[in-house]
């Protein structure tokens, strides 16, 4: 009895979730403003109709809580999300990215009155062997393949070209600040929201839609998505495993940390011969 009452409560909330997650792809793959602006609504307006009385309750709400996704989504939205390395474009990533993971917590926090969204830093345990051993597997694995990934499909070219100290220097920066905003966004707000309303598995599924579809229009493209589909879908598994966003974003910096080191020697062949491609 309990199984199908847990069903009969998650399965409506599916097409609302799906709507919500469905804008990302509307906005960072195809970028139709309007499409996505629609679906966000469509899934909100869903959510609330199948909640009606039961949006105000005390208990989570489905509604509240896709209202906090969506909030993030339309404030990444209204920048592009191409690459670049000066001044004003590193000034609006940082306003953008860090409103979309700010404001929705705001909201969350103060206007909800709900704890819905958390950054849990650190588990209460030390890391073990395998998360030791996967740190170490996550350098070996993207050295092997990044490489090959940027250079033979050209997508290294979505970054602009870094050949001064300055620039390099930059790109290190903005590399790190947005990996780290992805654990930030995606996993503790948009997949911790998500899995208050359904099966983890599901939950995580959801998050990389939204996960994936950033990354598309920030440069991982061509066959990009066989990359970074298991890897969103391994970030949440991970961040249920180990509960410590510490563990996440030293996975997310180390992989970043050879990205980086692929997009210097993409762009000045011979600087860092360490790579076999």
């Amino acid at each position: 009895m309990t199984d199908v009452r847990a069903a009969a409560t998650v399965w409506p909330g599916i097409a609302p979730a799906v709507l919500v997650c469905a804008a990302a792809p509307a906005f960072f793959v195809l970028q139709i403003a309007w499409l996505g602006w629609l679906l966000l609504a469509l899934g909100i307006g869903v959510a609330w109709w199948i909640e009606r009385g039961r949006v105000t309750a005390s208990a989570p709400s489905l509604t509240r809580d896709l209202s906090l996704i969506a909030l993030g989504l339309l404030i990444v939205s209204v920048i592009p999300l191409a690459a670049e390395l000066d001044n004003m474009a590193m000034l609006r990533f940082t306003l953008a990215l860090g409103g979309a993971v700010a404001v929705p917590y705001v909201v969350s926090r103060f206007l909800y009155r709900d704890r819905a969204i958390s950054f849990p830093w650190r588990a209460h345990r030390r890391w073990g062997r395998l998360q030791w051993g996967w740190l170490a597997a996550v350098l070996v694995l993207g050295w092997l393949i990044l490489p090959f990934y940027f250079i033979t499909s050209g997508v290294y070219q979505n970054w602009p070209v870094v050949d001064t100290p300055d620039l390099i220097a930059r790109l290190f920066v903005g590399v790190g600040a947005v990996g780290i905003w992805d654990e930030l966004f995606f996993i503790c707000t948009v997949f911790a929201l998500l899995r208050r309303h359904f099966p983890d598995a599901l939950a995580n599924v959801l998050q990389s839609i939204v996960f994936v579809s950033f990354l598309w229009e920030l440069g991982y493209r061509e066959w990009g998505p066989l990359l970074t589909i298991p890897f969103a879908l391994l970030q949440g598994f991970i961040f249920l495993r180990t509960h410590s966003l510490a563990y996440v974003v030293t996975v997310h910096l180390l992989f970043d940390a050879v990205v980086f080191g692929v997009l210097v020697h993409a762009h000045n062949p011979g600087l860092l011969p360490i790579f076999l491609v």
